[in-house]
């Protein structure tokens, strides 16, 4: 139908309001393929990058073969020059120097790379009922119960006490045992049914079963547990007080796959954050020459609060900015007010299934792409950063003339829903940020949802903005 052939009313409507759709039917099939193609990689970082020290190490093994190198606070760096600083292993400051002198401003792009976990207690091995088990403390914002009776993997490091450091990954290998959290059977549940959703596995029930067979030895009184010593020791060699000095850390054992039966939907754990950590890092390792200077940061401790040195909540980017701007010969002062971020962090996708809980009308959904997200916070917008109108409005454009497909999005209904991003904390620094991410179904679960168009417009949004 031409446009003369339409009513008054269809022309106002089509020039008026807003038309929400599936952002399948507003892109080429051939977008789609690319989608389908960068999520492969997407689907390989998160099977190699389930910790936040593996995200850092498999980050810089892509920074390096893209012609980054080590940040050198000594040297004085020309436009295209790409460097990272590495951030005691679990953070990680990948910068490309733009054309435009520092003075004005850097365009940043801030993601998550640690996920809500189950963390090992400092004294963890313990012997009960001739099983051997492990003592843990959830880190994060998890639901209890969705975390027993799956296979699960332990990653992290031991430093042992001649500081030397033991990298320790069992559970990913095919040939790797597992480990998993036990729960009562139906038939002998019932006291238990009887509790609450949120108490239905209690933090201290966390218990991750880590051995069965006895060390064959009548003059031993932890048979089981000095088996599984036994076999640490000899395939690590370390001994039970080398656990006060590691960071292990339990997470699900499967891998990335497609879910639906046209693989629109990547299911896998570890998705918040780093669905948008890996479009944030590919889109500056493919980011040179940029006008202005552009940094990407990989954070850490996110889910806790951004504490820590590791964290956003600290002063380690401000450094970074404040010594590139030394070499520079201006005062990061202004390097830091003219700046200008996207806080990479995910939302709330609508779920059919529990509708009641957002407002649909401001919700974010799959396959409708990447989601601004202006505030969060809770309750009267507290702990958010609630990002300007000017810089709103800055951000739309650039999407908008780089064909990114996007919606806006808040996280949950009014006094129900809510969060918190590294938004906040940037936003104390004098810069202007908005929160934009990728919706995720089953969020914070062992296994999150995400679409392929939502993650590819993510990596097609944060290029746009840094370039």
């Amino acid at each position: 139908m031409s446009n003369e052939e339409k009513s008054v009313g269809k022309q106002l409507e089509e020039k008026l309001l807003i038309k929400r759709s599936n952002g399948l039917l507003k892109v080429e099939a051939s977008e789609t393929e690319l989608a389908d193609a960068f999520c492969e990689g997407y689907m390989k970082f998160l099977d190699d990058a389930k910790t936040e020290r593996e995200a850092v190490t498999a980050s810089i093994a892509l920074a390096e073969a893209n012609g980054f190198m080590p940040y050198d606070p000594n040297r004085k760096y020309s436009a295209g020059e790409k460097v990272y600083r590495n951030i005691r292993g679990k953070s990680l400051i990948l910068c490309v120097f733009g054309r435009n002198s520092l003075e004005n401003g850097v365009r940043l792009l801030a993601a998550h790379i640690d996920s809500p976990r189950l963390d090992l207690k400092q004294h963890p091995v313990y012997e009960s009922s001739d099983l051997a088990l492990l003592k843990t403390h959830y880190y994060g914002g998890i639901r209890k119960y969705q975390w027993v009776t799956i296979p699960l993997a332990l990653h992290g490091v031991i430093f042992k006490a001649d500081g030397s450091c033991v990298t320790v990954n069992i559970g990913e290998d095919e040939n790797d045992p597992v480990f998993t959290v036990t729960d009562l059977l139906p038939h002998l549940a019932q006291e238990q049914s009887k509790r609450t959703l949120a108490d239905g596995i209690k933090g201290e029930e966390l218990n991750v079963l880590i051995g069965s067979r006895p060390f064959r030895d009548d003059d031993v009184s932890e048979k089981i547990k000095l088996n599984v010593m036994k076999i640490l020791n000899e395939k690590y060699g370390i001994i039970e007080e080398d656990f006060v000095s590691a960071e292990l850390e339990v997470v699900p054992a499967f891998k990335a796959k497609n879910v639906g039966i046209d693989c629109g939907l990547i299911g896998a754990y570890g998705q918040d954050d780093r669905v948008c950590a890996y479009p944030a890092l590919e889109a500056i390792l493919d980011c040179d020459n940029p006008e202005y200077t552009a940094i990407t940061v990989l954070t850490d401790k996110e889910e806790i609060g951004s504490v820590g040195p590791t964290g956003l909540n600290s002063d380690y980017l401000r450094h970074f900015i404040e010594s590139i701007a030394d070499g520079e010969g201006v005062a990061a002062y202004d390097v830091i007010r003219n700046s200008k971020c996207l806080s990479a962090d995910v939302t709330a996708a609508f779920d059919p299934t529990f509708s009641d809980v957002l407002d649909p009308r401001n919700a974010s959904y799959c396959n409708y792409g990447l989601a601004m997200c202006k505030f969060t916070g809770s309750r009267g917008k507290s702990g958010c950063n609630d990002a300007s109108a000017e810089f709103v409005a800055q951000v739309r454009k650039v999407f908008d003339e780089n064909n990114v497909i996007w919606q806006t999005t808040e996280l949950g209904r009014v006094d129900l829903g809510g969060g918190g991003t590294v938004a906040a904390y940037i936003g104390n620094m004098d810069i202007e940020v908005v929160d934009v991410g990728v919706p995720v179904l089953c969020m914070h679960s062992p296994f999150e949802l995400t679409s392929k168009l939502d993650v590819y417009m993510a990596y097609k949004g944060f290029s746009a903005f840094i370039r």
